[in-house]
């Protein structure tokens, strides 16, 4: 029986907490250990992620899932956007910070599963814009052992805003984004932009990507409208040693949407859930 813990809220670098998530099987053995990066615009408990976590619990896998602490949530809210403030004051480097305090977390003498986990078996999963930040940190930390991309874009400075809408942009200091579900004006202040600048070697999804020594799975639907499976191709033409794995009919997020409300996987999510399971246990 699969045991889910949610909402444990742990300190994070940037003055916001982060709620997390695990689902395991409570049978004291050591399991490897999966750590799932949201996207854009996402959240922890988006969707179907929950039963993908207990997919991985039954497959012997400790799965932790948590939302990036300037992603909108709250703690008294960690679905959707209630603290549009947070999400405009995002960074890129937050999120690197985010997932590095998971991972700090996680591998720590005071961690309260250590009897569930090896803590020497650590993978990565990371969906959307959450692929990029889960190669950079695969590239940069050597306690990941395996990465899997779900649908990832592999450069974040081609997505800024160019021309008049720039310069609208640096001038007035925020644009918005609607979000095509909750209808929300979601912002993205100046400092977004300033914050990439100041980081661009390090947060160029291309360098670290040729820099990844553990093995790597590049999932990507071809399908996808919003990340085309170009840039999945492109990934993997910057590390030849990783696995290329394509659904031909698979959109951004392998069929799944906010809510989900059956109990089970979509075609598409439940094939790729396996085929990371997979590449995990082996």
């Amino acid at each position: 029986m699969v045991t889910k813990i949610k909402n444990i809220r742990i300190k994070g670098k940037h003055k916001k907490p982060i709620l997390v998530d695990v689902f395991y099987e409570d049978d004291r053995k050591q399991k490897p250990v999966v750590i799932f990066c949201h996207g854009y615009k996402g959240f922890k408990d988006w969707g179907a992620w929950d039963l993908v976590g207990e997919e991985f619990a039954k497959s012997g896998i400790f799965f932790v899932k948590f939302n990036f602490s300037y992603n909108g949530g709250t703690l008294e809210e960690p679905i959707d956007f209630p603290d549009l403030e947070a999400f405009g004051q995002n960074t890129f480097i937050k999120e690197l910070d985010d997932l590095e305090t998971v991972i700090d977390w996680i591998t720590s003498n005071s961690f309260s599963y250590q009897n569930q986990i090896n803590s020497s078996k650590i993978s990565l999963i990371g969906h959307s814009r959450g692929g990029g930040i889960a190669i950079i940190k695969a590239a940069e930390d050597t306690r990941i052992t395996k990465l899997i991309t779900w649908a990832s874009v592999s450069d974040y400075k081609n997505r800024f805003p160019k021309g008049e809408v720039f310069e609208r942009w640096k001038k007035e200091g925020v644009f918005f984004i609607e979000n095509g579900r909750t209808k929300q004006q979601m912002p993205h202040y100046f400092s977004f932009y300033t914050s990439f600048v100041e980081n661009e070697g390090r947060l160029t999804i291309g360098n670290a990507t040729k820099q990844i020594k553990a093995p790597h799975l590049i999932v990507h639907g071809v399908n996808d409208p919003t990340v085309l499976v170009n840039e999945a191709k492109q990934l993997h033409f910057w590390n030849p040693n990783s696995e290329l794995f394509l659904l031909e009919e698979a959109n951004h997020v392998f069929g799944a949407k906010h809510p989900w409300d059956k109990h089970h996987l979509p075609k598409d999510l439940a094939i790729i859930t396996l085929k990371t399971i997979e590449f995990v246990i082996v």
